[in-house]
């Protein structure tokens, strides 16, 4: 019997999949296989439960949970009345045993699976301290609620609905402290909220950090245009409503697009930027600048890389993507020298004055692509004992696996975010004579579906390198590091949807989000000539793909 929509059948839930939905396998009949894999939200790995089907593929098939019949010993009741709607937790009605455990095994999994290294050494998951609280960083989606009434809060689950959030467990007290005091602002002096529909309305987000050793806050407000029509008002409310905050900050994003913010910045009061601690020096964080959302699983996480990192003293340490320097700058006591490597200006000028502000006289940092440092490197003569990379969710490209081999370092640490893109790379790695040693997953966001893992490469045969010539002017990787290729997306979208989509598709959809494409890339060869459009069902699995990849903005992480 062929499962159809709206079929009620029992499962048993053995697995979660990478976004927390969890797995149960249907089979008509004892004997006949594994059966047909059914993905359901809510459910959690040992519960025994009635599922409705509300959508069937051709490998596999999604439902809804309606009733529990047995509960897993995992399960426990959620503590966030928006759990079910939102798009930020997915853990929250396991125990966090269960959830570090489903973790290390999504890591256990791709480095198997994907990466082909079944014998890695894989140490135990570092855990937070706790679930909650621990979120430095906030960037909250307006929009009109019902009745005019603002909405506030994040996007449901693979989609941009937004889902009015009064309070955060993962936020500080002082973000929802601040919350509140926006909403009080805004009904009486609030400009229009964005629609990013019509691209009509003003007040975009609301962006909050901290700095969790300093206490220092900063909000800032994303606008589509300029500024607000009442801000000395808005820095009243928040001023009374936070005691530690420091400044605030307008962004102005006038971009028909889904990136969250824009590159203007306004200040209206305070410095434009807070300080905060980490492994034992001061860093400037400005709105623009990236910092570790949760800093004291960051520290752990960086404790872990120097450790790989193995520094003895006289290394050059090459971080790439180093951002404002965090992790290089917390290893440079150990090195020879740091030389940071970022494409965004403005982190450059940062992890400039974070060494300045810190006393670390053995770094430097350069504004450049990974190729374009390497010739800097080699003009003067050096080659990295030590790399260390830290890229976005889609990783790296194979032509930046090939500038770091041609190096030559004796180390490589990777940082990863995504398990599957990690395993990818650690393939390509070990074909370019880097063998991964060593893994340890670290919790970075608990509640969430995400897992960083930081990896330990040494160089096969370290005695000899390789001299390898590379043609400069053919590795440009500014833009193949800022978006995945439409093979990529592709591939994505085949695995986690079982979907064939074309290039037309992914271009109609990138250009539906504001992303660059050809300028005839989906037009019709021939006037009168029809071009297909993409289905709704494609539109949401490429979207999903362009979310994955950060291309456009989804859940905040």
């Amino acid at each position: 019997m062929d499962l159809k929509k709206n079929d009620c059948i029992e499962l048993e839930f053995t697995a979660m999949t990478s976004q927390g939905q969890a797995i149960g396998h249907y089979s008509p009949a004892p004997g006949l296989g594994k059966g047909i894999a059914v993905f359901v939200p809510l459910a959690a790995p040992g519960d025994r439960g009635l599922v409705r089907i509300v959508k069937v593929g051709k490998t596999f098939c999604y439902g809804k949970l309606e009733k529990i019949l047995a509960p897993s010993p995992h399960r426990v009741q959620p503590d966030c009345p928006c759990f079910a709607q939102c798009g930020g937790c997915c853990y929250r009605h396991i125990t966090y045993e269960e959830e570090l455990r489903v973790k290390w095994q999504r890591v256990q999994d791709a480095l198997e699976r994907v990466g082909g290294f079944p014998q890695l050494p894989l140490r135990p998951i570092l855990g937070a301290s706790s679930r909650n609280g621990y979120r430095n960083k906030a960037l909250l989606p307006l929009g009109a609620g019902p009745g005019g009434r603002l909405a506030m809060g994040f996007y449901a689950v693979n989609s941009h609905r937004i889902v009015d959030c009064q309070a955060c467990q993962l936020h500080p007290p002082v973000f929802n402290q601040a919350m509140e005091a926006f909403r009080l602002w805004a009904k009486t002096y609030g400009d229009a909220p964005y629609d990013e529909f019509s691209h009509t309305g003003v007040m975009r987000r609301l962006y909050l950090r901290m700095g969790a050793r300093t206490g220092q806050v900063m909000a800032c407000v994303v606008v589509n245009g300029r500024g607000l029509s009442h801000e000395k008002e808005l820095i009243d409310y928040l001023r009374q409503a936070m005691p530690g905050l420091s400044t605030v900050v307008i962004n102005s994003n006038r971009d028909r697009t889904n990136v969250a913010l824009g590159k203007g910045l306004r200040t209206l009061y305070g410095p434009g930027y807070i300080e905060d601690e980490l492994c034992g020096l001061r860093f400037c964080i400005s709105p623009l600048s990236f910092y570790q959302v949760n800093p004291a699983q960051a520290q752990r996480l960086y404790e872990k890389a120097g450790e790989y990192a193995g520094l003895t003293g006289s290394e050059t340490l090459l971080d790439l993507y180093c951002g404002t320097g965090t992790i290089g700058l917390s290893m440079a006591a150990r090195a020879g020298q740091v030389v940071g490597v970022e494409a965004v200006p403005q982190a450059v000028e940062n992890a400039w004055e974070n060494a300045r502000r810190n006393g670390i006289g053995n770094a430097e940092f350069i504004c450049a692509d990974a190729a374009q440092a390497a010739a800097q490197l080699a003009q003067r003569g050096q080659r990295p004992q030590v790399v260390i990379l830290d890229p976005p969710r889609k990783g790296v490209s194979g032509s930046l696996v090939e500038t770091v081999a041609a190096m030559g370092p004796q180390r490589v640490v990777y940082v990863s975010c995504d398990p599957a893109t990690l395993a990818r790379d650690l393939k390509a790695f070990s074909g370019q004579g880097f063998a991964p040693v060593e893994a340890t997953p670290v919790d970075m966001f608990p509640g969430t579906a995400h897992v960083e893992t930081v990896v330990l490469l040494s160089k096969l045969r370290a005695e000899h390198h390789i001299e390898v010539d590379l043609d400069l002017g053919e590795m440009d990787l500014t833009s193949a590091e800022s978006k995945a290729t439409y093979e990529e997306i592709k591939a994505y979208v085949l695995e986690k949807f079982g979907l064939k989509v074309s290039h037309l598709y992914i271009s109609q959809v990138k250009r539906k989000c504001g992303l660059e494409v050809g300028p005839n890339y989906n037009l019709p060869k021939s006037e009168g000539q029809r071009v297909p459009q993409c289905p709704p069902e494609k539109e949401k699995a490429i979207m999903a793909a362009l979310e994955h990849f950060q291309m456009i903005e989804g859940s905040d992480s």
